[in-house]
């Protein structure tokens, strides 16, 4: 490893001397030994021209069904979940809100917010009953803080509703796609978000392979930190 990317704390926990997990031809990744985020320094993170300039590439249509089902499988399994005419908030829209508009289709009111495409800073300043963050996570650069404003932002009972592909051991992770990704730059596992709900005294529960949800326990009954 090389001078510049030693000795940084994780950026989930703060957790000090995070252990080498694997290099590759473009760069380093670290894992915690507290909540086990693998996670690049951030002398590899993209400048925010550069990162947007990442994002414009992608071609995902609001209209295109087969975007539609993979969104719906963050977007199907919290539906059900949800009261009639629940709050929400997408958190990373993109360029082409899609799950805000199938959430918004199914008679809910959802926000919109996306650093990029659509920056308005009031709207993380309500409440929410549920917030969803698709294909997000994996691109903080400092996910901790952003991680406990989303979920500040939940209504007591509220979910935050998350889809992000998960590292599974350091065999796979080496010959995983998803780290080919630039701006892929902090990856979870499932111990992550067990940690993560354990902190928040909340609940998670893992309903497909890449689809999390936690839950924030309800201001009548008492906090679980267990995981389903």
């Amino acid at each position: 490893m090389t001078t510049a990317d030693r000795n940084h704390d994780c950026p989930l926990c703060g957790g000090l001397q995070p252990e080498p997990f694997h290099r590759d031809q473009r760069r380093a990744y670290y894992r915690c030994a507290v909540c086990r985020l693998v996670f690049v320094p951030p002398v590899y993170h993209f400048s925010p021209e550069d990162e947007k300039a990442e994002y414009d590439r992608h071609q995902n249509h609001p209209d295109d069904p087969a975007y539609r089902r993979f969104l719906n499988r963050l977007a199907g399994p919290l539906q059900t979940r949800l009261a009639p005419g629940s709050r929400g908030l997408d958190f990373g829209s993109g360029p082409g809100p899609t799950l805000a508009r199938m959430l918004r289709e199914a008679g809910h009111a959802v926000a919109i917010y996306d650093p990029f495409y659509a920056d308005r800073p009031t709207v993380l300043t309500r409440r929410y009953d549920f917030i969803t963050a698709s294909e997000v996570v994996e691109h903080l650069h400092h996910p901790g803080p952003e991680l406990d404003r989303l979920y500040g932002l939940l209504e007591p009972g509220g979910q935050l509703g998350i889809m992000t592909k998960l590292v599974i051991d350091r065999e796979r992770f080496r010959r995983w796609h998803y780290i080919n990704d630039p701006t892929h730059v902090c990856f979870f596992s499932r111990q992550t978000f067990i940690w993560l709900a354990a902190r928040w005294r909340a609940r998670v529960d893992f309903v497909d392979r890449d689809v999390i949800i936690i839950i924030k326990p309800s201001e009548r009954e008492p906090e679980d930190t267990g995981e389903r």
